[in-house]
């Protein structure tokens, strides 16, 4: 009977607090939006929530992130309800984790802890498996003595899903060594990667990007025809699918790249550059967005700003506005004198706003629903067909 009592306890999800800042930067509705998003990431990784903590300052407190008096309200609540782990909604200096452990007495985490133990936990092939290897070696390096005393006391569960989890290795010297062998694999990879985007020819490239969880597997599913993995959560795709579509006699390439997300660990950008160099080489950018997203806005500056850290800023972009089918409004009152707000906006408006007018070319449609795909079938093959043309010039029978 105990057995089975330790076993069934194992088996239940960690219960979890967030803990994030309001700053001078970021006002009260942001910062519960980004713990909306941390949640989410917790909710992935396989844990549940119970509450949240927020707090004004400044700037974070260099020593426990928080001030003494949040930490102390914390510090009760996690020994109360007996939580099992911390998430704080940004990175954490070795220091402060180690403060946080002795003052909170559970698990810590960061954002980025908790990002890189989602995308362990979502690796399937050797490629990107060593790619995630090597961003968690990178992070653990300047933490080293902090996080094999916290794997002394406790094994497994979020956050732990780490490399080195079978021994005790307090020697940094190991650890760059790792690194230094897990790049040197790297390097023959992004090799093989090379090779293989040669070995396709000179097909017209397109490459879906965006925010994490906006649809693009689906999307993918919709247009290749597929059978791609897609699911309602943060990192479903780690590894970079290309198909071959013809639209019309047209062939491509079209490739379902990792989703991007605020405050991507800049190890995972550089671990996954070979991931990343089919965006880069592609021919054109369908940058996909969740319309129905409250903060798409801010989602579509963190795609543009991670394009811009990889080199593909540059490229041409076809926004496609997805997930219309879920997008809500609140209609306003004639005699409401209050300012317009995204709330208030309809679907139909927004059409006609600065969003389609700053964002040519773009389509406004539901993969899910298929409501305007065709539309969107046609715009890809118009923007296609133009590169192809100026590729292959006298290759009109296409046509």
């Amino acid at each position: 009977m105990l057995e089975k009592k330790e076993n069934s306890l194992k088996h239940q999800p960690e219960r979890a607090v967030l803990v994030g800042l309001i700053t001078a930067d970021i006002d009260r509705k942001k910062a519960e939006e980004y713990l909306d998003e941390l949640a989410f990431l917790v909710q992935t990784a396989g844990g549940v929530v119970e509450t949240r903590f927020l707090q004004a300052l400044s700037t974070a407190n260099s020593k426990t992130f928080v001030g003494s008096g949040k930490l102390e309200e914390i510090r009760q609540y996690v020994k109360a309800a007996e939580i099992d782990l911390v998430v704080f909604d940004d990175e954490l200096g070795p220091s402060q984790i180690r403060n946080l452990e002795k003052m909170l007495e559970c698990k810590i985490l960061d954002r980025t802890n908790l990002i890189l133990d989602i995308f362990a936990k979502r690796a399937q092939t050797a490629h990107a498996k060593v790619q995630v290897e090597l961003a968690q070696y990178q992070y653990l390096l300047p933490r080293l003595t902090r996080m094999w005393t916290h794997l002394e006391r406790q094994r497994g569960g979020i956050g732990l899903r780490g490399p080195g989890e079978t021994e005790i290795e307090t020697d940094r010297r190991i650890i760059r060594d790792k690194i230094a062998l897990l790049k040197k694999k790297l390097v023959q990879i992004d090799k093989q990667k090379a090779t293989q985007r040669k070995n396709r020819g000179k097909l017209v490239r397109v490459a879906l990007v965006g925010y994490t969880n906006v649809g693009k597997s689906t999307l993918m599913n919709l247009i290749s025809r597929s059978d791609i993995f897609a699911e309602n959560k943060l990192f479903a795709t780690l590894d970079t699918t290309v198909r071959k579509v013809v639209i019309e006699n047209l062939p491509f390439l079209l490739s379902d790249t990792v989703g991007f997300i605020r405050k991507l660990p800049h190890g995972l950008v550089e671990s996954f550059k070979s991931t990343l160099d089919e965006v880069r080489e592609s021919d054109i950018l369908v940058h996909v967005v969740d319309i129905s997203h409250p903060e798409f806005e801010d989602q579509i500056k963190t795609v543009n700003e991670t394009l811009a850290e990889i080199g593909a800023a540059d490229k041409p972009v076809i926004m496609a506005f997805n997930k219309v089918d879920a997008y809500t409004f609140v209609e306003k009152e004639e005699d409401d004198l209050t300012p317009v707000t995204k709330e208030n906006i309809s679907l139909e408006e927004l059409k006609t706003s600065w969003m389609a007018k700053d964002n040519h070319p773009c389509i406004f449609l539901s993969a899910k629903t298929r409501e305007n795909f065709d539309a969107f079938k046609n715009l890809l093959y118009k923007h296609v067909r133009e590169v192809h043309v100026i590729r292959y010039p006298y290759n009109d029978f296409l046509y």
